[in-house]
């Protein structure tokens, strides 16, 4: 068996309007989630974004705006995943990546990883998701786009 690397990205896929993309879990009904995935060998933390974007919902990332958010969370894995990870591995470091698009997109589920998905106001997806560093990335969408907003300069 090959085991995980412990590092991870998480990619919050949202509108322009804040809607934003959750995912419910195949192996865990009632889990929903934004997009997350581990690195793998050889992989910067963009391509790995990249690649689990394309995985889990067939969005080409590298199309829109994929934006390292700058924010990492290293926690504790849950017992229930500990073994897809090297004997001793316990906890795992997670890069938070934002991927805004112009509107509601259709996607295309990896059926063997995730059931179905919504798009969900950013309040509500922000209740729904069982992760608390994706519930954080969520709360924090609002801010972001207006500090990013604020720094955009105005073609003449």
């Amino acid at each position: 068996m090959q085991y995980k690397l412990p590092v991870s990205t998480l990619v919050v896929i949202y509108t322009t309007d804040l809607e934003v993309l959750l995912l419910e879990r195949a192996d865990h009904p009632g889990y929903w989630q934004s997009v997350t995935g581990s690195q793998e060998k050889g992989e910067s933390l963009y391509e790995t974004a990249v690649r689990e974007v394309f995985e889990e919902t067939g969005l080409n990332a590298d199309h829109y705006d994929l934006t390292d958010l700058q924010t990492q969370n290293t926690y504790e894995i849950y017992k229930k995943w500990l073994h897809r990870y090297a004997p001793g591995i316990l906890c795992n470091t997670e890069h938070v990546f934002g991927l805004e698009l112009p509107h509601i997109l259709p996607i295309n589920l990896a059926p063997r990883e995730h059931l179905k998905y919504e798009w969900f106001p950013w309040q509500e997806a922000a209740k729904c998701v069982f992760s608390p560093s994706n519930r954080e990335a969520i709360l924090q969408l609002p801010k972001r786009m207006r500090a990013v907003a604020a720094c955009k300069v105005p073609k003449f």
